[in-house]
């Protein structure tokens, strides 16, 4: 199922994992937000799910993402984020 996914799809998941918002992930990638929340919808259909929790589960059980996994000194810059305990 993860190999269905576009290596941009596979990016937006990967963030929506990690908890970053649709403007986190557009910032992160410099896109649109809108052109975020299509390449997630589209993922989530794919993988059969239309709640972020479950994208979640299947992001990890398709190898798409890990548990260890959180985001880069560059993607937290770009997004605005600061350290909240979750990355």
């Amino acid at each position: 199922m993860a190999s269905a996914l576009t290596p941009r799809e596979k990016e937006v998941v990967r963030l929506a994992t990690l908890g970053c918002t649709v403007h986190e992930s557009a910032r992160i990638l410099e896109l649109a937000p809108s052109t975020v929340d299509n390449h997630k919808a589209r993922a989530m259909a794919k993988l059969g799910t239309d709640k972020v929790a479950l994208l979640t589960r299947l992001a990890i059980k398709l190898k798409v993402t890990d548990l260890g996994d959180k985001l880069t000194a560059a993607e937290m810059r770009k997004s605005g984020r600061k350290d909240d305990g979750w990355n």
